[in-house]
């Protein structure tokens, strides 16, 4: 593991790469090594700017990812992007095809691309998306952008992983608060209104209007922060200096008022318990309770209720343990 961890440090892609792929790997043996891999590069992580990006489905997140990674990296500012693609009930599978949409900033050396599939896990994330951003973090990646799978009810869980939370929304679609949740606006802490060029400008700037007028009727995420709205086009490229001009001023304000610090230490302890619902439900698919067959024909049936059948099946899961 040490000598893995030296080569993450020293920025090898191929062993960034690798590292990830343990750590998304569902077999005890590689969760193990993962694990103690990640405890020698803990004291290496932190330093990034973690922002999480989200929008409705055609705002144009790829896009926009990769003309603001672009703008990064022209600033030899190391850029990594975990893109998670949502997994099919089905078969399982994703198609994972971030890179062949952000294929300008694939072939940039200072950046790093991954796409991963978000499996069974809720919330527009992957289980392992926190592991792999410190993984990323200790290879010396500045900026680590988590793209989701797009604004939803369970979204939110995004905004437990990240210093800062961007949603991206687009002019011209009739209704401009239409299909935003709620709970996705309480938690942004930059707006940004993209594809603000040719016949859009206006529409843009009315949308932009209309969402900081909707921020008034909400509760500040933050006292020491107002949320702001911007106005970007990623297709021209126009609007991303700004951008990352209010994100590098987030940055320090929340450092120094010691939100930042305060943030993370609140993540950190909420993944306890995210892990814990992970870790029941892997205990359960491996030990296989021998009641198992029998309640869920109980719920089929009509026989008990789901709630009670998931309570007898963690009792019957600690009796065995």
């Amino acid at each position: 593991m040490s000598e893995i961890s030296n080569k993450i440090r020293a920025g090898n892609r191929r062993a960034i790469g690798k590292a990830i792929t343990l750590i998304e790997s569902s077999r005890p043996d590689h969760q193990k090594e993962a694990q103690d891999l990640l405890s020698e590069l803990l004291p290496y992580t932190g330093c990034a700017m973690r922002i999480g990006m989200t929008g409705v489905p055609g705002v144009g997140k790829s896009t926009f990812i990769e003309s603001f990674g672009k703008l990064l990296t022209d600033l030899d500012i190391k850029v990594a992007v975990l893109a998670v693609d949502p997994s099919s009930k089905i078969s399982g599978g994703s198609i994972l095809g971030d890179k062949t949409r952000m294929e300008e900033l694939a072939r940039d050396n200072m950046a790093f691309i991954r796409p991963t599939p978000s499996k069974a896990t809720l919330g527009g994330i992957a289980r392992y998306t926190r592991e792999a951003m410190l993984v990323l973090e200790a290879a010396g990646y500045e900026v680590v952008i988590i793209e989701t799978v797009g604004v939803g009810q369970s979204e939110v869980a995004v905004a437990d992983l990240v210093d800062m939370f961007l949603l991206l929304h687009s002019p011209g679609a009739g209704d401009e608060l239409q299909g935003i949740k709620r709970g996705i606006m309480e938690l942004a802490d930059l707006i940004v209104v993209n594809k603000a060029d040719g016949d859009f400008v206006n529409a843009a700037k009315i949308a932009a209007g209309e969402l900081r007028n909707a921020l008034h009727f909400m509760k500040p995420k933050n006292s020491k922060w107002s949320v702001k709205v911007l106005e970007a086009s990623a297709l021209k490229r126009t609007g991303l200096k700004e951008v990352w001009k209010s994100i590098k001023f987030f940055k320090k304000i929340m450092t120094k008022e010691g939100e930042l610090a305060h943030r993370r230490a609140n993540q950190n302890v909420s993944a306890i318990w995210s892990e814990v619902g992970e870790l029941v439900n892997d205990q359960i698919r491996t030990h296989k309770p021998e009641n198992i067959n029998e309640l869920e024909k109980a719920v089929r049936n009509g026989k008990i209720t789901p709630q009670a059948a998931a309570k007898e099946l963690l009792a019957s899961l600690f009796r065995d343990i």
